[in-house]
C-alpha cells in the first residue's frame, strides 16, 4: 500500500496559505512568500538638487499616505490577502464533531464493548442446556442352570440418561443483575468517549483558527515591515538617514520572514491534527469556518459542579461498575453452593426393562470458591476508589477550569476596553510624529511591532477561554 509522507500530505514549509480577506480566519491555497527587494546596488542617475528634493517630498508624501490610513483595533479585522476561487471544501464546528464522532475508532471501540456486554446479558438469561447419555451392546445369558431353549442366549441391552442442571434462583439473579450493570457501565462508557473526543475536536479546532490569525497578522506584519524597508532604503541612498538603518530594515524583514514560515508551518501541523481526529475524513486541503470565544461562562461553579457529580457520564460508568462488582460478589456467594442435576434414564437388559429417576449434587469438600470471593471483593474495593477519585477529580476540574475561562474573561475584557486603543492610539502618534519628523521609521516600526504583538495576545486570550470553555464542558459532561 502507498503511503503519503508528511511533505506530500502538507505541502512545502516555504508556501505559506491563503487566508480569506472576510476576516473569518479561512486558509485556503498556498500563495508565494512576499519576498524583499535585493536592489541594494542602485544608484541615483546624477540630477539637480531640484530634482532631488522634488523626490524626497514625494517620498514622503507617499509614506504619510501610506501610515496615516486608518487601522482595526481587532485581529480578525486584518485580511490582506487578495481572495482566491478554491474549491477546497469549508467546514464549521459542526460538521467535524459529526464527523469525528461518525469515523473515529474509539467511537467504534466503545460501541463494540456495548456488544461483548450485550451478549454477556444474552448468556446470563439462558437457561443451562440439558446432558443426555445413552449406551448400547450386545448381552449374554450366563448362569441360568435349567436352559429353556426358547429363550435365546443373546440379546442387544441399551440405557439411556437424560440430566438437566438447575441453577439456584439467587445465583441466577445475580449473575443476570451484574450483566445489566455491564451493558449500562459499556452505555456509559461511550458516553464518555463521544465527550472526550467532542472536547480534543473543539480544542483542535481552536487551535487551527489560533494559527490562521497569527499567520494572517505575520503576512500583514511582513508586508509593513517591507513597504518600511523600502522607504528606509530610499532615504539612506538620498543621504537623509545613516546607513545603520538600512541594517536594522532588513533584519527586521528578514524575523518577519522567519515568523511568517513558522506560523504557516503551524497552520499545516494543525490541520493535520484536526483531521486525524475525523480518522483523515476532512482530507489533504479544507477550510474551517469558526469564531473564537469572547464571554466566559454563564452559569455559577456551583450549578456547574453539580451539573458534574449528577450526569457526567464518568460517574455513570463508574457506579455501575460498583454495581455491577457487588452483583458479581453477590453471584461468587451463592455460588458456594453447587447447582443440582435432576435425570431420568431408561434401562433395557436381558430379562429386565426399569424407569430411573435421581438428583446429581456436587459436594463442596474442596473448593469452596474462596479465591473467587475474594477477588470480586478486591475488584468492588478497586472500583468504590476508581469512583471517589475520580469524583474528587472532577469537582476540581470543575473549579480549575472554571476559575480559568474567568480568568481569561476578564483578561480580553481589559484588552478590548484599554490595551487594543492604546496600541492603535500609540502607532497613530509615532506615525504621525514621524510625518512631522521628530521620529524615525525604526521607531514607527516598533510601535508596529508592539501592536501587532498585542494583537496576537489578544487572540491567544481568545483561544485559552475557548480551550477553557471545552475543558470546561467535559469536566461538567455536556454543553454550557
Amino acid at each position: 500500500m502507498a503511503t503519503m509522507n508528511y511533505a506530500d500530505r502538507c505541502g512545502s514549509f516555504q508556501e505559506p496559505l491563503q487566508l480569506s480577506e472576510a476576516g473569518d480566519g479561512r486558509v485556503y491555497g498556498p500563495i508565494s512568500m512576499p519576498q524583499r527587494s535585493t536592489q541594494r546596488g542602485l544608484r541615483l542617475t546624477p540630477v539637480g538638487r531640484l530634482d532631488a528634493t522634488i523626490t524626497a517630498c514625494a517620498l514622503l508624501a507617499c509614506l504619510s499616505l501610506l501610515f496615516l490610513s486608518p487601522t482595526s483595533s481587532r485581529a480578525g479585522d486584518r485580511a490582506t490577502a487578495a481572495p482566491v476561487g478554491s474549491a477546497d471544501p469549508v467546514y464549521s464546528l459542526e460538521a467535524v464533531l459529526n464527523l469525528a464522532l461518525t469515523h473515529n475508532p474509539a467511537v467504534a471501540s466503545a460501541e463494540g464493548t456495548i456488544d461483548q456486554n450485550r451478549g454477556q446479558q444474552v448468556a446470563a438469561h439462558t437457561y443451562l442446556n440439558p446432558s443426555v447419555s445413552a449406551n448400547s451392546g450386545v448381552g449374554k445369558m450366563r448362569d441360568l442352570g435349567l436352559f429353556d431353549p426358547a429363550v435365546r442366549e443373546r440379546v442387544t441391552e441399551f440405557n439411556v440418561t437424560v440430566g438437566q442442571p438447575i441453577e439456584w434462583p439467587s445465583t441466577r439473579a445475580a449473575r443476570q443483575r451484574a450483566s445489566e450493570a455491564g451493558v449500562a457501565a459499556a452505555s456509559a462508557g461511550l458516553a464518555e468517549t463521544q465527550l472526550n473526543l467532542i472536547a480534543d475536536v473543539k480544542v483542535a479546532f481552536y487551535d487551527l483558527l489560533l494559527a490562521q490569525q497569527a499567520l494572517l497578522l505575520a503576512q500583514q506584519n511582513l508586508a509593513t515591515v517591507e513597504d518600511v524597508d523600502k522607504a528606509v532604503r530610499t532615504r539612506v541612498r538620498l543621504g537623509e538617514s545613516p546607513q545603520f538603518e538600512a541594517i536594522r530594515s532588513g533584519v527586521e524583514v528578514l524575523k518577519a520572514n522567519q515568523s511568517l514560515t513558522r506560523a504557516a508551518n503551524r497552520v499545516r501541523v494543525n490541520r493535520v491534527m484536526l483531521d486525524t481526529l475525523t480518522a483523515g475524513s476532512l482530507g489533504p486541503t479544507y477550510a474551517i469556518d469558526g469564531k473564537l470565544h469572547r464571554a466566559g461562562p454563564g452559569f455559577g461553579i456551583d450549578i456547574l459542579t453539580e451539573r458534574a457529580l449528577t450526569q457526567h457520564p464518568t460517574i455513570t460508568r463508574l457506579q455501575k461498575a460498583v454495581e455491577q462488582a457487588d452483583h458479581s460478589l453477590e453471584f461468587e456467594r451463592q455460588a458456594r453452593v453447587p447447582n443440582i442435576t435432576i435425570g431420568g434414564s431408561y434401562w433395557r437388559e436381558i430379562g429386565r426393562e426399569a424407569f430411573t429417576g435421581g438428583v446429581t449434587f456436587p459436594t463442596p469438600v474442596w473448593d469452596r470458591r474462596q479465591g473467587e470471593i475474594i477477588a470480586a471483593f478486591g475488584s468492588k474495593r478497586k472500583g468504590e476508589a476508581e469512583f471517589l477519585r475520580a469524583r474528587n477529580e472532577l469537582i476540581r476540574n470543575v473549579s480549575q477550569h472554571f476559575q480559568d475561562a474567568k480568568t481569561t474573561a476578564d483578561m480580553i475584557e481589559v484588552y478590548e476596553k484599554g490595551l487594543l486603543k492604546q496600541a492603535d492610539e500609540a502607532l497613530r502618534i509615532a506615525k504621525f510624529s514621524f510625518q512631522q519628523g521628530a521620529s524615525s521609521l525604526i521607531e514607527v516600526l516598533d510601535a508596529q511591532r508592539v501592536q501587532r504583538q498585542i494583537l496576537l495576545d489578544y487572540a491567544q486570550a481568545q483561544f485559552d477561554l475557548s480551550m477553557s470553555l471545552a475543558l470546561l464542558e467535559r469536566a461538567v459532561g455536556g454543553a454550557i
